[in-house]
Order: C-alpha cells, then sequence, then structure tokens
C-alpha cells in the first residue's frame, strides 16, 4: 500500500489523508468528518492517535537553499504540518508491548498496509469516547 491508496481508502470512510503524512515511518494526518485532525503515529512499541482541533494546522514555507533569486525562488516549498503550540484534545495508545509482546521499534518497522488496521482500531476508540462525552 501506498499514500494515494491509502488516500482512496480513507475518502471511502469519509476521511482525508492530508499533506504532510509519511509511510515510512508511518506518520499520518487525517481530517476527521467533524473537522478535527488526527495524528497517527508508529515509533518505538507505541502505536499513537492524538486528536487536535482543525486550527492546529499551520503552513510553513521552506527557505530555498541560497534565497539570492538568482537561480532560484527566494522561498521554496510550502509544508502543511501540526502547530508546534498545538495541544492534543484527546490521545489513545496502543502498547505494543503489552498487547504484543515488542520488545524494540517493531511499530516503527510495520508497513503502512501493517499500520492501517491500528489505525481504524484507535479511530473507533476516539469516536466511541465522542459518542458517549468522556474526556
Amino acid at each position: 500500500m501506498n499514500l494515494p491508496a491509502l488516500a482512496d481508502l480513507l475518502a471511502s470512510r469519509g476521511l482525508r489523508l492530508l499533506p504532510g503524512s509519511y509511510a515510512v515511518p508511518v506518520e499520518l494526518l487525517v481530517q476527521l468528518p467533524d473537522a478535527t485532525i488526527a495524528r497517527f503515529t508508529a515509533r518505538g512499541t507505541t502505536l499513537r492517535l492524538r486528536s487536535y482541533s482543525p486550527d492546529a494546522l499551520t503552513t510553513i514555507t521552506i527557505p530555498a537553499e541560497c534565497g539570492c533569486g538568482d537561480h532560484h525562488p527566494q522561498t521554496g516549498p510550502a509544508r502543511v504540518t501540526l502547530s508546534r503550540y498545538a495541544v492534543p484534545l484527546a490521545e489513545d495508545v496502543i502498547d505494543g508491548e503489552l498487547e504484543f509482546g515488542w520488545q524494540h521499534h517493531e511499530a516503527g518497522h510495520l508497513r503502512l498496509a501493517d499500520a492501517i488496521p491500528h489505525f481504524f482500531t484507535l479511530v473507533d476508540v476516539l469516536r466511541s469516547r465522542e459518542l458517549i462525552g468522556v474526556a
């Protein structure tokens, strides 16, 4: 699975894959139907989903190498990311050490296709919490 295929899968479920997502190691920025931003990461032995308000997204401009404007534009490409000041609204984790016996960096070695079921599990936990009003 690659990111364009994942974007199609997410769209079929009413979710939108945002720029700034990476397949290796897995780090996804996804807009949920209520416009909340979900950030899913697979690092070490932990799979983590944090949700943020829609205004937590920001765009940064990468400066050009030399910036002289003679042979490069003075500004580089723009990247969508979470603001460094963004505070998560909620966080859910799957502890791979407890759940699967992972001991080192197994989450970070997951392929995108293997991480997606865990993403959907955590999104379901997030949505069920919102339905019953637990913070």
